[in-house]
């Protein structure tokens, strides 16, 4: 196994979640849509097949809007209400 990546592939990295609340047209095709009875939002989520899991993370969605899946890359956006605090 080389230590480095070759030039031309550049390491791999997860963009920023976008703020999916603001701009719906930034919803990437396929993604998770939660409600406020869904949270907290985790993956691997209940509708995904068990064989293609991998460990449970859990994703921040109420900050803005959206989170991604470190693992497996699943984009998860927050329908609801901007949660209000304690």
């Amino acid at each position: 196994m080389r230590a480095n990546a070759p030039a031309d592939h550049p390491p791999a990295t997860n963009p920023p979640a976008t703020n999916t609340q603001n701009n719906p047209s930034a919803v990437p095709a396929g993604a998770v849509h939660l409600q406020a009875k869904d949270l907290p939002a985790f993956c691997p989520n209940p509708q995904m097949a068990r064989w293609s899991g991998h460990p449970r993370v859990f994703i921040d969605v109420t900050t803005t809007g959206a989170g991604r899946c470190p693992y497996c890359g699943t984009h998860y956006v927050f329908d609801g209400p901007a949660h209000a605090g304690h």
